[in-house]
């Protein structure tokens, strides 16, 4: 079979590399891709949100089945686009993407239907929003509607931070329409989990659990970034915490969704907040997540091709999906200036070296090519995923891996996992 997988970061190369190991492939096709991902699948210069020009290409190429793994294409309409021409696609339509392109619609749709999640208001006025923060106090949550690649909230400790914040939202919209209205709501305290799961709208098979790191510097300081680095499992989504977020959050879902005529298929992710042994949304993603892709995938045992067949042939159920026990790190290596303004063209070197560590796979986000250099080309460049025997092994291995790499301006934290050891 041909595969057309759609997005160039560590997530699609992670993607990429375990369509890589299944007997049902034949070929892998990427675009944009990157230069990690150029040595598994052949790189198709398309942006992945040119519709008609990737239409075409799999039709030209008889294509088997597009994977989809940027929130962008969903949130746009590729997957119904694809449907109507009677392409298999994995992925939701562009009604179902609403959980995670609008947090008004993701939020008004759980406390519709009592899904466990933060007291919030909505506003569209600056004036409104200013004055309800003003009399809620900090901490407090500040959330652009809109798409804003995983930075577009904001959790200010001061009233001066949360005003700021505001401003650089409503009022300089630095995301662009994404935040012509926001979300405010209170701020849960507990600790975070990635739980995310494969559906084809009936069965909700749940993957193993995983923890990011959104700040940009250790300690959790700082910015919020696209993901600094994640591990797997979490230990604070227990055996007991994973079986109530299936029947308290992600069937009701799936159900609300369904109840309002929007069929969900495909991937649906909650980060989670547990506050004292419950567990809350803090939001919804509709694909898989990026960092916690890369560790999760690396524990999957079962063909990742039959589980992503059988979702867009609504036969999920049908398939015994097995995992492996050693646990994964993730540590993303990023850019000077990452996540504001970051430096590009920087030359990379120890590649070869890392990935030839025991259990270590280096997966590229932000890179290209440049003559025969592999260089640097976004924000986030690598993802240096490590399994060992347990949490500690990994992480050791992860980070003898990053020693083996250097870039100019490189910058990773260094207590990725560390919340797991300290339990």
């Amino acid at each position: 079979m041909k595969v057309l997988v759609v997005g160039g970061g560590g997530r699609e190369h992670a993607i990429v590399w375990k369509l890589s190991q299944s007997r049902l492939v034949d070929k892998i096709y990427c675009c944009p891709g990157n230069a990690g991902i150029a040595a598994l699948a052949e790189c198709i210069d398309v942006s992945h949100n040119d519709f008609s020009a990737l239409l075409d290409f799999v039709k030209y190429e008889w294509i088997d089945l597009t994977i989809v793994g940027p929130e962008d294409p969903l949130s746009r309409g590729i997957v119904d686009l694809f449907e109507k021409e009677g392409r298999r696609i994995l992925g939701p339509t562009k009604a179902a993407a609403q959980l995670e392109s609008s947090k008004v619609f993701c939020k008004d749709l759980m406390k519709t239907y009592g899904i466990p999640s933060a007291e919030y208001k909505v506003f569209t006025s600056y004036l409104h929003a200013e004055e309800h923060i003003r009399f809620k106090g900090t901490p407090i949550v500040i959330k652009a509607d809109g798409l804003a690649a995983g930075k577009g909230v904001f959790i200010p400790s001061t009233l001066d931070e949360a005003i700021d914040a505001l401003r650089l939202i409503m009022k300089e919209k630095i995301f662009g329409p994404a935040g012509d209205r926001v979300v405010v709501e209170e701020c849960l305290k507990g600790e975070e989990a990635s739980f995310m799961a494969f559906t084809d709208g009936d069965t909700i098979v749940p993957m193993v659990s995983s923890q990011d790191h959104k700040r940009i510097f250790d300690n959790d300081e700082g910015p919020n970034t696209g993901g600094m680095g994640a591990y797997s499992p979490a230990p604070v989504l227990t055996g007991d915490l994973e079986k109530i977020a299936i029947e308290k959050i992600m069937r009701p879902t799936i159900k609300a969704l369904r109840d309002q005529g929007i069929p969900y298929k495909g991937i649906l992710y909650a980060g989670l907040m547990i506050d004292k042994g419950v567990p809350y949304v803090l939001e919804y993603n509709c694909r898989l997540g990026d960092p916690e892709t890369q560790p999760v995938l690396s524990r999957l045992k079962t063909d990742f091709m039959e589980i992503a067949m059988a979702i867009t042939d609504r036969r999920l159920g049908d398939v015994s999906i097995e995992w492996k026990k050693d646990p994964a790190v993730c540590v993303v290596l990023s850019s000077k200036g990452y996540p504001g303004n970051y430096r590009k063209g920087d030359t990379i070197t120890g590649i070869d070296q890392a990935n030839s560590i025991e259990g270590v796979h280096v997966f590229h986000a932000g890179t290209s090519f440049r003559d025969s250099a592999v260089v640097t080309s976004g924000g986030r460049v690598l993802g240096v995923t490590a399994t060992g025997e347990d949490i500690a092994s990994a992480k050791k291995k992860a980070y003898d891996a990053v020693g083996k790499i250097h870039f100019d301006g490189m910058h990773f934290r260094k207590d990725i996992a560390d919340r797991a050891l300290t339990r």
